[in-house]
């Protein structure tokens, strides 16, 4: 396939990337969260592209983009839970589940009746959804299982030539949307991004975090990031969760091996191989870097495994530990 790259889109990009989701094509574009491959959401043909364009599987539900959080009850059945996040937290990095209408095909909710949408705050994913007419299915532009992409080299790698359009752009926040459920008995974290369960329980004081954030999920996936290993380099990626000191001391056995650590971890970052991204107590920094060191391990093709030091689960460390655990399989060494 033929892809249009435009690294630097204008208005008239933007349009042409918007009459490709209209046909039926699929465009990939920045959102503030990370990259989306989006089809529209209303074309059943248009959603199966993406499932063989990413080698995602068919089961594992798209998200829903719209311009307005006003749009949403065209597409579910909106709840009084769902207007108040949304006069909260939309635009923004939130994703929300509902019942879906007919209007969206089983293809691009996995078979569910449920249904996730979403209104990204980023201006350039905005101008493309307006300038498609339609709103736009979309999980991030990446190979299914490899670490999303937060960088337009990163979806220009994966998906060139595997897509119709490629629009560059800056991301700011480095992990996917918190996504919501408001279709199980209470309201449920089910991915966690950068809104947090505390920020969301200033609005939905019964909110509960599934235990699939931080364990495995072997059950039919009710949101992107449930059920399937997710966010991998081609290394095999292990946690080490201890003491500091502990920790040194056995990276100091595995001189050969990718070390993924936090700013100021000068003994670790002073051995070979070694990527820190972000400050310890700065979880907020290493959402922003995670996925970018993870591809970064990718380009030095000696390293066969890598070890990861935990962060903390704090705030928006939630998210960070969520897709550490995914790309890691969940393969943790206690030291």
């Amino acid at each position: 396939m033929e892809t249009l790259v435009f690294e630097d889109p204008s208005r008239e990009d933007i349009g042409r990337a918007g009459e490709i989701i209209r046909d039926g094509g699929l465009v990939v574009f920045p959102t503030e969260t990370v990259f989306g491959l989006g089809a529209n959401a209303l074309d059943s043909a248009a959603a199966k592209k993406i499932y063989e364009a990413k080698g995602r599987p068919s089961d594992n539900p798209l998200i829903v983009h719209l311009a307005d959080p006003s749009q949403a009850g065209e597409y579910a059945f909106v709840t009084p839970e769902y207007e108040a996040l949304a006069a909260r937290f939309m635009p923004g990095p939130l994703t929300v589940i509902m019942k879906k209408k007919d209007a969206v095909p089983s293809a691009v909710t996995g078979g569910l009746d449920s249904v996730a949408v979403r209104v990204p705050l980023h201006p350039a994913a905005h101008a493309l959804i307006a300038a498609a007419g339609v709103p736009i299915a979309a999980p991030s532009a990446n190979l299914s299982g490899r670490p999303s992409p937060t960088g337009f080299a990163h979806v220009v790698q994966d998906m060139y030539g595997r897509v119709d359009a490629i629009l560059g752009g800056e991301v700011d926040i480095g992990v996917e949307s918190t996504i919501v459920s408001l279709v199980t008995e209470r309201p449920c974290v089910l991915r966690p991004g950068k809104v947090t369960p505390d920020e969301l329980r200033e609005v939905l004081p019964d909110l509960t975090v599934s235990s699939a954030v931080i364990g495995k999920y072997e059950g039919v996936p009710l949101s992107p990031g449930m059920r399937y290993k997710h966010y991998a380099p081609r290394a095999a990626v292990t946690i080490l969760d201890g003491d500091y000191e502990a920790i040194v001391r056995f990276l100091r056995g595995e001189p050969d091996a990718g070390k993924l650590c936090f700013d100021g971890d000068g003994d670790i970052t002073a051995m070979p191989r070694a990527l820190s991204y972000g400050g310890e107590g700065d979880p907020s920094e290493q959402a922003k870097h995670l996925f970018a060191r993870l591809r970064e391990f990718d380009e030095m093709p000696e390293i066969t495994r890598i070890y990861a030091r935990m962060p903390s689960s704090d705030g928006v460390g939630l998210a960070v530990v969520n897709r550490l655990l995914r790309a890691a399989g969940f393969n943790v060494i206690k030291l």
